[in-house]
């Protein structure tokens, strides 16, 4: 019996994951969860799966989440709080495997302490990997434990890395190709850039996603992202990660052995899928999560237009740098994002003020969790400052050059 945590269960994964958990009541039981903000959906969970542990984002949900587990004769639940109790429920002794599922930097510091005390983790969240994946990689090699990732286009690539050895010293991986949708401005011209709005932004073709990751899906910033986690990941440098356009999203991600193989992993798009092969690796079991070969009639490939998605090319930069860079990368989009929605900026400004932030942050590497959260604050706060003086003054952010 594998006993799991989830951080962030009230979210899209970590609902994925329980389906998964219920599905399989012979293999996985729930430890503990950490719940965010969702009072009322981790009273749900804490009834139906009654973890030893329940962590929730305030001090003042979770007394109102300790009250109504009292009055439901639930009080030996553990109620905690706060980045501590993210925590508490990441390392507990009673836990075999985590999901890190939180999104943004703020499962951070969970996901680190959990490798840390020997804990294997199940990574969907990619921001872990962007600013500290270079902490956290090194610290799972030390405890000896793998990092399994959950997202789509990893949880491929892991899959494919089995058609050979995976172990970074036998050199047979030429390069690794992560799929890309191209998003909903594939074919817009880049003159009409300037007049993208919100909600077109926000109309992605093939997925139904947060805004923030949708928002880097019409930038493709998030394959950005995708391409500096496979780096940290998969132990290879930048020049050998590719992404490809492919409209259909049928094949998740390839990778290229040094003969001339190419292997591609195509599966049914259900994230229950990532998730259960992260939950029984090295193991497959069945499942009913079919794929439809028909689907396979019409595959189109083409290369990015990197003039046209400038955010790319800064992932890159970034992931060469390594350090700083990807901590000021991911930073910045999270606050130009923001002011995107809002529409305190164009769709134009988003990549400009990235980079504005990229060349204010020294290339530093950083040592601890500590540093790299401090260097993300001061990230931050200099996105912020730049969108308020592009906000106030109503003029053009400066040309990238």
């Amino acid at each position: 019996m594998k006993r799991i945590a989830i951080l962030g269960s009230t979210g899209s994964i970590g609902r994925s994951t329980l389906s998964v958990v219920e599905s399989y009541p012979e293999r996985f039981q729930i430890a503990t969860l950490a719940a965010g903000n969702n009072a009322d959906l981790a009273f749900e969970q804490a009834v139906r799966w009654k973890p030893r542990v329940i962590s929730l984002a305030t001090e003042l949900s979770s007394e109102m989440l300790r009250t109504k587990l009292r009055g439901a004769g639930l009080a030996e639940i553990e109620v905690v709080h706060g980045a501590a109790g993210t925590v508490r429920v990441a390392t507990h002794a009673d836990v075999d495997f985590v999901v890190s599922a939180i999104v943004g930097v703020s499962g951070l510091e969970a996901t680190y302490e959990a490798v840390r005390a020997g804990k294997t983790v199940g990574l969907a969240n990619k921001e872990c990997m962007v600013v500290a994946g270079e902490l956290i990689t090194a610290e799972a090699r030390k405890q000896g434990k793998p990092l399994l990732p959950i997202d789509s286009e990893h949880n491929a690539i892991h899959q494919c890395l089995r058609g050979g050895r995976m172990d970074a010293e036998a050199n047979e991986v030429e390069r690794i190709w992560l799929t890309a949708s191209g998003g909903p401005f594939l074919h817009t011209p880049k003159s009409e850039f300037g007049s993208i709005t919100v909600q077109q932004a926000l109309n992605h073709p093939t997925w139904k996603m947060g805004k923030r990751i949708t928002i880097d899906s019409a930038t493709l910033m998030n394959k950005g992202f995708e391409v500096i986690e496979a780096c940290r990941l998969f132990n290879v440098p930048p020049d050998r990660v590719q992404v490809i356009v492919h409209p259909q999203s049928t094949i998740h991600s390839l990778v290229e052995f040094v003969d001339g193989s190419i292997l591609a992993q195509i599966s049914v798009t259900d994230m229950r899928l990532p998730i259960l092969y992260a939950l029984t690796y090295p193991e497959r079991i069945p499942s009913d999560l079919r794929f439809s070969l028909s689907d396979l009639r019409h595959l189109d490939f083409y290369p990015p237009d990197m003039a046209k998605f400038p955010c790319l090319e800064l992932a890159y930069e970034a992931a060469r740098t390594g350090g700083a860079q990807t901590i000021a990368l991911n930073a910045a989009d999270e606050v130009v994002v923001g002011a995107f929605l809002e529409e305190q900026i164009g769709f134009e400004d988003i990549p400009k003020i990235i980079k504005e932030v990229m060349a204010a942050t020294p290339a530093a590497h950083l040592e601890s969790i500590q540093e790299v959260l401090r260097a993300d604050t001061e990230a931050r706060l200099l996105a912020r400052e730049i969108v308020k003086q592009r906000s106030r003054k109503g003029l053009p952010i400066r040309a990238i050059s």
